[in-house]
C-alpha cells in the first residue's frame, strides 16, 4: 500500500467513440448513451457470427491539440495520447517549459500495444521480405512508443514509464505515477490510459470470446454482471490525468478535480496467462488488507467504480471479490463506466474522475437479470448524492489486480 494523500488530479483529457473532452464522455455517462459502431469485416478475419460492434473514434478531430503535420508521424496510440495529454494539461491551466525541477514524469499503461504498425511491418516482411521492412515504422512499433510521444510533444522530462497489465494497467500507472510524485522525485505527472482497435485486434479478441455477440433479443451490447452477459464492447481511445502536489495546485490557483488518498496493486501467480484468477477470496483478503492500512472499511465508501466490461470470467471474479470484501454488508452503488464507453481507452479513469467531480452517471446499460452467482446489481441511474470518496477497483486477465481510493476535491 502506497500512501500519496498529498497528491492530487488537477487536469482531465479524455478522448472516446463520445468525442474529444470532459463534456461528451459526461454527457454519454449520464445519459446512458452508447456510441457503438460497425467493424470493418472486410478483411475476413472476423467468425462469421461474431462481434461486429466497438467504441471507436474515427472521425474525430485532434488537430486543435495536435497539429497534423506532427501526427502523421505517430502511430493511432501515440495520436490519441499526446491529444488527451495535451487536453489535461489545457484542463489543469498548465503548460511545461521543460525546466520543471523535479521534471515532470509521463507514465502510460496500454493494454495491446500498437497494433496497426505491428501489422503494417508484418505485412511488409511477409510480402517483400524482412529487408523491405521501413525502419520509420519501427519506433513506433513498440508498447512505449505513445509515452516518448507525449514526452516529446509536452516537453515533459521526467521518468518515461509504460505498463502493460490489461484491464489493472490504468490503475497501476496512477499508483506508479502518485508514488514518484509522493516521494518528491518528480513535480507533477501525466497519467494517460491509452488503446487504440483495428478490425484484425477486434477479430482476435472475438475469437478469444472476450467481445460481445448478439444475445437472443439480437442486441450486441455489454451487459455488466448480467446473467446474459457474452462479453465486452471494445473501444480505443485514451485518458489523461495531470497529477499533482496539494500545495503546488494551491498556489498556482489550480483546481484540484479529484484527491488519491492511497492505491495498491497484486498479482495471483496462479492465475492463467491468458484468464481469471480462481482465487478471489486471497484477492479479497488484499484489497481488506489495503483499506485497513489506509484507514479505511468497506462502509466508507460511497460508491464502487468498477473496471468490469461484460466478459463472463472478468465480471465474475470481480462480483466474488467485492461480495467478499463487503461480506454481509450493502454494496454501495457500483458504477460501471466501460458499460457506455467501451472497454479499454480508459473509461475507468474517465468515469471515476467524472463521478467523483460529482457527475451523474444514469443507468447501466445492457442490465437487465440479476446473476445469482454473482448477486450484484450495477447502477440503475436512481439519484446519488455527490461521493466523497469513491474505491476504483481493477482486475484483470493473467492475474493482475488493482485498487484506488479517491475522494472529492473542489467540484467543477
Amino acid at each position: 500500500m502506497i500512501d500519496f494523500s498529498t497528491v492530487v488530479v488537477s487536469g482531465l483529457g479524455t478522448v472516446s467513440a463520445a468525442g474529444c473532452g470532459r463534456e461528451p464522455a459526461a454527457a454519454a455517462l449520464r445519459d446512458s448513451r452508447t456510441l457503438w459502431t460497425e467493424v470493418d469485416r472486410s478483411g475476413g478475419y472476423h467468425r462469421r457470427r461474431g462481434s461486429r460492434l466497438a467504441a471507436l473514434t474515427a472521425g474525430l478531430d485532434f488537430s486543435p491539440w495536435l497539429a497534423p503535420a506532427a501526427a502523421r508521424r505517430m502511430s493511432q496510440p501515440s495520436r490519441l495520447a499526446v491529444t488527451a495529454a495535451k487536453m489535461s494539461l489545457e484542463d489543469a491551466d498548465l503548460e511545461l517549459d521543460g525546466d520543471e525541477d523535479p521534471p515532470t514524469a509521463v507514465v502510460v499503461s496500454n493494454a495491446h500495444g500498437p497494433t496497426s504498425i505491428l501489422e503494417k511491418i508484418l505485412a511488409q516482411s511477409f510480402s517483400q521480405g524482412p529487408l523491405a521492412v521501413s525502419p520509420a515504422l519501427f519506433t513506433e512499433s513498440v508498447a512505449n512508443a505513445p509515452a516518448a510521444q507525449v514526452a516529446i510533444s509536452c516537453r515533459a522530462r521526467g521518468p518515461n514509464l509504460t505498463v502493460i497489465q490489461r484491464d489493472a494497467g490504468a490503475l497501476i500507472a496512477i499508483t506508479q505515477a502518485a508514488a514518484e510524485i509522493a516521494a518528491g522525485r518528480v513535480s507533477r505527472a501525466l497519467v494517460i490510459a491509452v488503446d487504440e482497435l483495428t478490425p484484425l485486434l477486434h477479430a482476435v479478441l472475438d475469437r478469444f470470446n472476450g467481445l460481445a455477440t448478439a444475445g437472443e433479443d439480437g442486441e450486441e451490447t455489454a451487459r455488466p454482471f448480467d446473467r446474459r452477459r457474452t462479453g465486452a464492447i471494445a473501444a480505443e481511445g485514451a485518458t489523461a490525468l495531470v497529477l499533482e502536489p496539494e500545495d503546488a495546485v494551491r498556489e498556482r490557483g489550480g483546481r484540484v478535480l479529484a484527491r488519491l488518498r492511497s492505491g495498491t496493486s497484486v498479482f495471483d501467480p496462479g492465475a492463467p496467462r491468458s484468464g481469471w484468477s480462481r482465487d478471489p477470496e486471497t484477492l479479497a483478503e488484499s484489497s481488506r488488507r489495503f483499506l485497513t492500512q489506509t484507514g479505511l472499511a468497506p462502509e466508507d465508501f460511497d460508491a464502487v467504480v468498477s473496471g468490469t466490461a461484460g466478459t463472463f470470467g472478468g465480471d465474475r471474479l470481480e462480483a466474488k471479490v467485492l461480495r467478499a470484501l463487503w461480506g454481509d454488508r450493502e454494496l454501495p452503488p457500483v458504477l460501471v463506466p466501460k458499460a457506455v464507453l467501451g472497454d479499454h481507452g480508459g473509461a475507468l479513469l474517465t468515469g471515476a474522475v467524472l463521478a467523483i467531480e460529482g457527475v451523474e452517471l444514469g443507468p447501466t446499460p445492457g442490465f437487465a437479470e440479476i446473476d445469482p452467482d454473482l448477486g450484484v446489481v450495477p447502477h440503475d441511474g436512481r439519484r446519488l448524492e455527490s461521493p466523497s470518496r469513491l474505491l476504483a477497483t481493477a482486475v484483470a486477465a493473467g492475474g493482475a489486480a488493482a485498487w484506488l481510493v479517491i475522494e472529492r476535491g473542489d467540484g467543477r
